[in-house]
């Protein structure tokens, strides 16, 4: 709702921004701190996967597929594209559908989150917090929340590898006119 500035998208946001902007999100979804990790894990794989640069002129719609996600793979109460059309005016439910499809696409269809790589992100940001004296409100993952996690991942990935052998054949079959982009990557 605020005026954007025409200088807007030649300069990083401030993290402050950006934080307005997540913490916007979460609340008006009420979605939860684990949503926020395997956010992150999420974002991650994307810039590596896809060889993506966050810029100014992309991290809103970067963050926003992330969460969108994330939200549909951790929560039980999945906030649907048009909740997030409610929270985010300027945008349409066909332009987050489209949204959610190529961030897949970019992501390799590849949602699962082993409970290794969340405790992973979980420790780093628990460390970063304790670095920068913050507090870290956020409970251990117990062993029941991990199985969940692998288990829920685990059928959205498959529901979606499902989808993705869909979209390959419809593409194919307009001779060619839509590309597959595929890279392999390692994350660590």
């Amino acid at each position: 709702r605020e005026e954007v500035p025409d200088d807007y998208y030649k300069h990083d946001p401030d993290h402050k921004h950006i934080y307005r902007f997540v913490r916007t999100l979460f609340s008006a979804a009420q979605l939860t701190a684990e949503c926020a990790i395997v956010t992150l894990v999420y974002l991650e794989r994307l810039l590596t996967y896809a060889e993506i640069d966050i810029c100014p002129s992309n991290w809103k719609r970067i963050v926003l597929g992330a969460i969108l996600l994330a939200s549909k793979v951790w929560d039980d109460q999945a906030v649907w594209n048009v909740d997030y059309c409610q929270i985010l005016k300027d945008i349409t439910v066909e332009d987050m559908n489209e949204m959610e499809r190529h961030f897949l696409e970019l992501l390799q269809f590849n949602i699962n989150v082993p409970a290794s790589v969340y405790a992973k992100y979980y420790f780093d940001l628990r460390s970063l917090a304790d670095d920068n004296n913050l507090s870290f409100l956020l409970e251990p993952l117990s062993k029941e929340r991990a199985q969940k996690l692998e288990a829920i991942s685990r059928l959205c990935e498959d529901k979606y590898k499902d989808l993705s052998k869909a979209a390959m054949r419809r593409s194919f079959s307009a001779d060619n006119l839509v590309g597959i982009r595929r890279s392999n990557a390692i994350l660590s």
